[in-house]
């Protein structure tokens, strides 16, 4: 009789497991203080796994990030629609608990750390910069530095304040963002 599992620990659910717990190590210790060790304890699994799954602390953020963000809501009748919601979402996944702190102190290291900086490109940066730029049919330029003036300011409130950004605020900012890009180039 064969078994339908293959050899091996079983690994369904490790990522989400491992997800959950860094955002949680980052929320409750801080970036700097979700260390490996401690994020590999929290998820209740080996070092090493991570290490199979991530080449370091900051890829492992990078996709824990992509995950905690999902695919972004383009939906609306029109551009105006589309940034708005846009806008609105991305202010409401940085301000879910761990989240701001891990994004913030992935690109604090990104800055002197090259590889990460590519990791961050690549696997983070880069499906949201192509469906934007298809849903806005606007070139890479300006749609970063939409995402730039977005999620700097989004990042740089939470910094500061350790809440996330009032609505009010957050309407002003969307207005701001629209006056610039609601027409197309």
């Amino acid at each position: 009789m064969t078994s339908a599992r293959p050899p091996g620990r079983p690994r369904a659910g490790i990522d989400a497991a491992v997800f959950a717990a860094t955002l949680k190590t980052v929320h409750e210790l801080g970036y700097t203080g979700a260390t490996m060790d401690r994020l590999a304890a929290a998820a209740g699994v080996a070092k090493t796994t991570l290490y199979r799954r991530w080449e370091s602390k900051g890829a492992l953020i990078a996709d824990c990030l992509l995950d905690a963000f999902g695919p972004p809501p383009l939906t609306g009748a029109d551009r105006v629609e589309v940034l708005s919601s846009t806008i609105r979402w991305a202010a409401a996944k940085i301000g879910e608990p761990g989240v701001a702190a891990a994004f913030a102190g992935v690109f604090v290291d990104a800055v002197s750390d090259p590889p990460l900086r590519e990791v961050l490109a690549t696997r983070f940066q880069a499906p949201y910069l192509r469906a934007l730029q298809a849903a806005l049919d606007e070139p890479e330029h300006r749609v970063l530095l939409m995402i730039d003036v977005v999620v700097g300011t989004l990042l740089h409130r939470m910094g500061i304040t350790g809440a996330p950004m009032v609505d009010t605020d957050l309407t002003a900012l969307t207005d701001m963002v629209l006056h610039q890009f609601a027409a197309p180039t």
